[in-house]
């Protein structure tokens, strides 16, 4: 949402018509989270913070009532954890969380440790849209793996009402079903296919898993980042027991690729 940044409201003007949006949607409180992208998004925490704080700004100027936060949406590097470390990466309103962006076409190598050494510095990676990866038929038992290991997983709310097709709209549906997901998010780009609305989606996602877990992907779990509540103090989705363990262990896995690669 932030104008004139990376690839998303090309102007102030957008950027305010958005955060309208937002609010006539329901939505109180907004991560304002760019790429960072090396080679292509070259932003640090300093020009977000900066950024945002301009953009709030005139969100009181239009006496727009939105809550801005600021985060990043990271691709996967060697150096993250030592950028998350000295402050030029920036986490989710400056909590443990961090989104964590896979590429979209090339499954990475070292996927499953490049998670387990953001848990290990004591962050809480939240990996963006696996659903709309073009790599997840091949890939699905990793980011159940990464799940176990700690990982938060975040699907689009457009994925799950079709604005990204069929596949994207399968995939959300299948890891809401399977208890994975923790999040639904806007992941807002512009003021149509990708505005930011998430009541169609919770909506959607109410149909599959109830209105109280509905409630917990899109105002309990994000407001506990929000606030840097403890991981082990925030509700779990399905696949978790009472307890915080995983359910989905190495018998049920194979059961659940042997469907997957059977339907």
């Amino acid at each position: 949402m932030l104008p004139n940044f990376d690839d998303g409201a090309e102007n102030l003007e957008t950027a305010l018509q958005m955060a309208r949006i937002a609010v006539d949607d329901g939505i109180t409180h907004l991560a304002c989270t760019p790429h960072i992208y090396p080679g292509l998004f070259n932003y640090d925490t300093q020009q977000i913070e900066s950024a945002t704080n301009a953009f709030r700004h005139e969100l009181e100027k239009a006496q727009i009532p939105l809550k801005l936060g600021m985060g990043a949406d990271i691709q996967l590097v060697s150096e993250m954890v030592q950028r998350l470390n000295d402050g030029s990466m920036p986490t989710i309103n400056q909590s443990s969380y961090l989104l964590f962006e896979p590429p979209h076409h090339i499954a990475p190598s070292g996927f499953e440790e490049a998670v387990f050494n953001v848990i290990a510095a004591g962050y809480v990676p939240v990996i963006t849209h696996p659903e709309r990866l073009s790599w997840i038929e091949t890939h699905y038992e990793e980011f159940i793996k990464v799940t176990e290991l700690g990982a938060w997983m975040q699907i689009t709310a457009g994925s799950l009402t079709g604005n990204f097709g069929s596949r994207p709209q399968h995939w959300a549906e299948k890891m809401l079903n399977d208890g994975i997901v923790h999040l639904l998010a806007t992941d807002a780009h512009n003021l149509t296919r990708r505005a930011p609305i998430l009541s169609a989606g919770k909506a959607s996602a109410a149909k599959l898993v109830g209105q109280q877990e509905a409630d917990e992907l899109v105002n309990a779990r994000p407001m506990a980042i929000w606030n840097n509540t403890p991981v082990n103090q925030v509700s779990r989705p399905p696949a978790f027991d009472n307890d915080g363990e995983f359910k989905l262990k190495n018998k049920s896995r194979r059961s659940l690729l042997s469907r997957l690669f059977t339907n």
